[in-house]
């Protein structure tokens, strides 16, 4: 009788214990499917926030090219004052925006961005003394950081650099390149346009 006790309990305790496994597996299991829903909202998270930041720059940059474009030469100094005082506006407001998505990167990372960041920078110090070289070289680097076969000299030591890069900051770093050329492009569009103009006559422009 008492060994029937015995084995009637030892039997009880391995079905609570297995019931107890199953449902730790169970509870393990819902807790790995909210994570990897957690972390799909994650991805889209940091997706929107850098579809943010690259609108914020975009903005910046339709603003300076507004404020820096011939349109805005064309007119009379009052509404030009006017338009400058709305545009500085809208320049504040946008700054006002900040977005920060940042990268986890490992040591190598860090110093490879770093290199990349100075190189960069190098050239555009000395953009202003010497726009067209400058232009060359940024198109260079551009040309290291696309897939695709550019139709311009590739600088392979940049390439190199940007390789061992994080792939977040490979793409801002391509970003922030085809930007100066942009803005390269203007200011060289602009140079032309200024040193060709003709002096006109105050009627002319309506003022």
């Amino acid at each position: 009788m008492a060994q029937a006790k015995i084995q009637a309990k030892m039997s009880d305790a391995a079905c609570a214990k297995f019931s107890r496994t199953l449902s730790m597996a169970d509870r393990s299991g819902r807790l790995l499917e909210s994570l990897d829903q957690l972390e799909m909202r994650v991805e889209a998270l940091r997706e929107a926030a850098s579809a943010m930041e690259q609108e914020r720059e975009w903005i910046l940059e339709m603003i300076q090219s507004l404020q820096n474009g011939q349109e805005m030469r064309n007119i009379c100094s009052g509404e030009r004052e006017e338009l400058d005082l709305t545009a500085n506006r809208l320049m504040g407001r946008t700054l006002a925006v900040v977005i920060s998505v940042g990268t986890i990167r490992s040591p190598q990372q860090e110093e490879a961005l770093r290199k990349a960041t100075s190189v960069i920078d190098e050239i555009v110090k000395k953009l202003l003394d010497d726009m067209e070289g400058g232009r060359r070289q940024l198109l260079a680097l551009h040309a290291a950081c696309v897939t695709e076969a550019p139709p311009v000299p590739i600088n392979q030591k940049f390439q190199a650099i940007v390789i061992g890069c994080a792939l977040e900051d490979q793409k801002k770093i391509k970003r922030r390149l085809e930007t100066l050329m942009r803005n390269v492009e203007n200011a060289e569009k602009n140079i032309k346009i200024m040193d060709h103009q003709k002096l006109e006559t105050p009627e002319a422009n309506g003022c």
